[in-house]
């Protein structure tokens, strides 16, 4: 290892680490816009020159590999010279606007140019360059004459969402940053270029001219769009959320957060529910009063048999709400409760066998991918930017069983055939032998499969290929390692806390498919609807529902009694992600008009009912949910799962994979409500507007 000397301290780093890595691992900073860890080095910028000794020219340290014997000044005069004169030309035609600019306070320009600038321009008689705007779609705004040519978005976009729509065109002071073809940018991950724009030159259009950041209150919390339970900041000011931004976690998102987590808090406005409503003998829902909506819902429930009451819970559920419905189902007599409002066939029995066992981040260590019956990019598009990553890194071979998608990285297509997996076990299909050769291969079982009639059947077979070909092992990668690469990819982010806690069919029970059918032939006679809003509602015309949730969406049309409860953003909730990662969402908002917390509900009508439920506060009814299952004592931690086996259910049937996510920018009551979600769909997906129509500049 290279042995250098950085600011009159010696140190000994690694073989090609460059000099502005060096720096920092001592403590050192050095300025840098271009430079981006996550990224390729550009090297175009120079904020980071350095003054290295017999060198004829300052040097730029985030391209410049260490050298044995090598003395780097990091801040002397020649450095801070070389400094000054970088930023006296960025500034020659970058425009004073900060007072207007949605950057201000948050701006790296601003930041270095009063750390690293002089105090005045030397360039006092040139006309500033003026750069039109470029359209990029409903999301990003752009302000292209402050661009100062770092290419971290255009990097960002070919990188790490495998799009190459953003680039260059013209040279020197001509040079312009956008689409080559005015378009809006297809990527589900779009929102991250500006967080890593160094200046304003890429900003959030929903949250243009909305807010300062020293306006906002930021809560930690996570989202809960989709399963992976990214870490994110929510912004808010008084009682409205003004953006969501990603917090670093390197376990789950790192450092980003897929666009819908990002962009469609504009729908928790849209729509709320935020009082009691109960539905007329005329049809008509009327305004009540929750001692009104409870005592319906008590003299209903006293007059029908436990056998002919039901209850689901829905995609962004929380837990502390699902194990107080589940307890009052029990009081109630009730064994007909299910998680799984899309029909999935998965139990709760072996965690190992619903959970994503690889874990995200160990994605960068499989050495092969089957995927099965999903497309990542819709359903966790930072698990697909995990699977680009390893691609990039190493040169991934994935396998695509499924409606044939574009993922961002070369797959081997293998049809939309779910008897190819007779043909991976019994040896026959070429995948096997990849399978076999890889030492950390890993299987991804989606929802598109698993929702299927015959998803047990599915669910079987992928295990057993799990176990033949070596998916589960200890040792056979890195000496002593466990492996476990059977995983399946959620995307509720209820599912995995509801099978924890076992809100599946109690004995006897019925689950959601053979619910519905029970409540159109009159066998259920009442449903309790936990924020389910993704099924057949029609099925529901001639029960008795009870709605609890946040918006006004499909479920509450249907809806007899309808209990208004908090959004994700609304309260102290629990949450499980895909890889079975126990995590808290935190309060940032008060609940709109009289919504209440959703176990505060349940707990409440329990007392209406003469069945109250043992808990008053939110921590009795944690240490209920750890008295059911200890794992939700473990905040923030992987818990390796015991891999048990499950044999074959039924026979695998031949018709073809559907896609369990048609629009990925519409997928809950949330999104359906966001006004900007809406104008993804038409815009980048082109629903609702002429064919051939890709959106118009505004």
């Amino acid at each position: 290892m290279p042995k250098l000397t950085i600011d009159n301290i010696e140190i000994e780093v690694p073989e090609g680490t460059t000099v502005l890595q060096a720096a920092e691992s001592i403590g050192k900073e050095i300025p840098v816009f271009c430079y981006h860890p996550r990224l390729s080095i550009a090297g175009n910028c120079r904020m980071c020159l350095v003054d290295v000794e017999r060198s004829p020219k300052p040097v730029a340290s985030c391209s410049m590999p260490v050298a044995e014997g090598m003395v780097v000044h990091t801040d002397n005069e020649r450095a801070k010279k070389a400094r000054n004169g970088v930023l006296e030309f960025l500034l020659i035609n970058h425009p004073l606007d900060c007072p207007i600019c949605d950057q201000g306070g948050e701006c790296d320009l601003q930041d270095l140019s009063m750390a690293y600038g002089k105090d005045c321009s030397r360039y006092t008689d040139f006309n500033k360059r003026a750069v039109s705007e470029q359209y990029l779609g409903p999301l990003i705004k752009t302000a292209m004459t402050r661009c100062i040519h770092c290419t971290r978005c255009v990097r960002f976009s070919t990188e790490i969402a495998g799009i190459s729509e953003m680039g260059a065109t013209g040279r020197g002071e001509h040079m312009e940053i956008g689409t080559y073809i005015t378009k809006a940018v297809a990527s589900e991950l779009s929102g991250n270029m500006i967080d890593i724009c160094p200046v304003g030159a890429l900003l959030s259009k929903p949250y243009s001219f909305r807010g300062r950041p020293w306006e906002l209150s930021n809560t930690q919390s996570i989202d809960v769009m989709d399963a992976v339970g990214s870490a994110v900041r929510i912004g808010s000011r008084g009682r409205e959320v003004m953006r969501i931004l990603p917090r670093l976690n390197e376990q789950v998102n790192e450092e980003w957060i897929a666009d819908k987590a990002r962009f469609s808090y504009d729908g928790l406005k849209s729509q709320r529910l935020d009082r009691p409503y109960v539905r007329s003998k005329g049809g008509k829902l009327n305004e009540a009063t929750w001692e009104e909506a409870f005592d319906v819902i008590a003299k209903k429930i006293s007059k029908l048999d436990p056998s002919t009451l039901a209850a689901l819970a829905g995609d962004q559920a929380d837990c502390e709400a699902m194990v107080a419905l589940m307890d009052l189902m029990e009081k109630l007599g009730s064994p007909h409760l299910d998680c799984r409002q899309d029909g999935s066939k998965l139990e709760a029995g072996p965690r190992a066998s619903y959970t994503f066992n690889t874990s995200i981040a160990g994605i960068e260590n499989a050495d092969y991918c089957l995927i099965i019956g999903s497309n990542p990019r819709w359903e966790a598009p930072l698990i697909n930017a995990r699977i680009r990553k390893n691609y990039l890194a190493t040169g991934l071979k994935v396998a695509l069983l499924a409606p044939e998608v574009e993922l961002g990285y070369p797959i081997d297509y293998l049809g939309n055939t779910p008897d190819t997996l007779d043909k991976i076990l019994d040896g026959s299909h070429l995948v096997a032998k990849k399978l076999k050769a890889a030492k950390t291969p890993m299987l991804i079982l989606g929802q598109g499969a698993l929702s299927r009639s015959d998803g047990k059947a599915v669910w079987a077979l992928c295990a057993e290929i799990a176990e033949k070909y070596g998916l589960i092992h200890d040792g056979k990668g890195t000496p002593g390692e466990h492996w476990n690469g059977f995983n399946i990819l959620h995307t509720a982010a209820s599912r995995v806390g509801g099978l924890d806690m076992g809100f599946v069919p109690g004995k006897n029970g019925l689950g959601t498919l053979d619910i519905l059918k029970k409540a159109e032939d009159g066998g259920i006679a009442l449903v309790y609807l936990l924020g389910a809003d993704e099924l057949d509602t029609s099925k529901l015309k001639d029960a008795f529902v009870i709605y609890q949730g946040h918006h006004g969406d499909k479920a509450a049309q249907v809806a007899d009694v309808i209990l208004p409860g908090a959004a994700y953003t609304e309260k102290s909730a629990t949450y499980v992600n895909t890889e079975g990662r126990v995590q808290r969402v935190l309060q940032a908002v008060a609940t709109p008009g009289e919504a209440k917390e959703d176990w505060k509900i349940v707990r409440a009508l329990s007392e209406k009912l003469d069945l109250t439920l043992p808990y008053n506060t939110l921590d009795q009814v944690r240490a209920r949910l750890v008295e059911v299952n200890p794992l939700f004592d473990e905040r923030d931690m992987l818990q390796r799962s015991a891999w048990k086996s499950f044999g074959r259910k039924g026979k695998v049937k031949s018709a073809p994979f559907v896609p369990i996510v048609e629009n990925y920018y519409m997928t809950d009551p949330i999104s359906r409500n966001s006004p900007t979600m809406a104008n993804c769909t038409r815009e980048i997906l082109g629903w609702g507007q002429p064919e051939g129509r890709s959106g118009t500049d505004g």
